[in-house]
């Protein structure tokens, strides 16, 4: 079965809880399913190693979960309007795709949580845009027929969702929240059929 990759990295669990709602969407579309990964932690001294399987959630991704995807749906929580460090060194490892031109022309979003509503989501997701465009992959944000972007009064952004997870990442997700999760689910699924991007 063919899939969309919902990659992401979480510390809280509110990035996770977005990835959850992301796959959710995509599994409403037939005919494709979603395929949850997450990434390790790195080190702030040295590079660590982790055990190949964490101990909750998601298992770790590897270079043949993008490799094999339909589509790619990218999730982090800011780092000063930036992705996370482990996604970024995730990302830094994938030059071997980037040289067979393995993700060119295959649809991918992005997701982002933050602390505060002005804490860089939309950089954070052009941030996470930028090797997506390297790859050559089509990037889909969300339109404004979804019309929870106009109605919502934290996160949801038309680059990709959002969340507001508030100063002490406990805030669950809104309602408009989760179904803008939701939207950019069906959404790259309904566009990797289209695309027949479900070899």
């Amino acid at each position: 079965m063919p899939y969309i990759l919902i990659l992401y990295y979480s510390r809280y669990g509110a990035t996770a809880e977005m990835a959850r709602q992301v796959a959710r969407g995509t599994e409403e579309i037939p005919g494709i399913e979603a395929r949850l990964r997450t990434v390790p932690p790195v080190s702030t001294l040295s590079e660590s190693t982790q055990d190949s399987i964490p101990d909750a959630g998601a298992p770790y991704a590897e270079l043949e979960d993008l490799r094999n995807c339909a589509g790619l749906a990218l999730g982090s929580p800011t780092r000063y309007g930036n992705m996370a460090a482990p996604m970024k060194y995730f990302l830094d490892g994938t030059s071997s795709l980037w040289m067979a031109g393995t993700l060119i022309g295959k649809p991918a979003g992005v997701f982002t949580s933050t602390a505060s509503l002005h804490g860089g989501q939309e950089t954070t997701l052009l941030s996470m845009m930028l090797p997506l465009l390297h790859h050559g992959m089509l990037l889909v944000g969300l339109p404004y027929s979804e019309t929870d972007l106009l109605r919502t009064d934290s996160g949801g952004t038309p680059y990709g969702p959002s969340h507001l997870a508030g100063g002490e990442s406990k805030l669950p997700l809104t309602d408009e929240e989760r179904r803008l999760c939701q939207a950019l689910g069906k959404r790259l699924a309904r566009t990797a059929l289209a695309l027949g991007r479900v070899d």
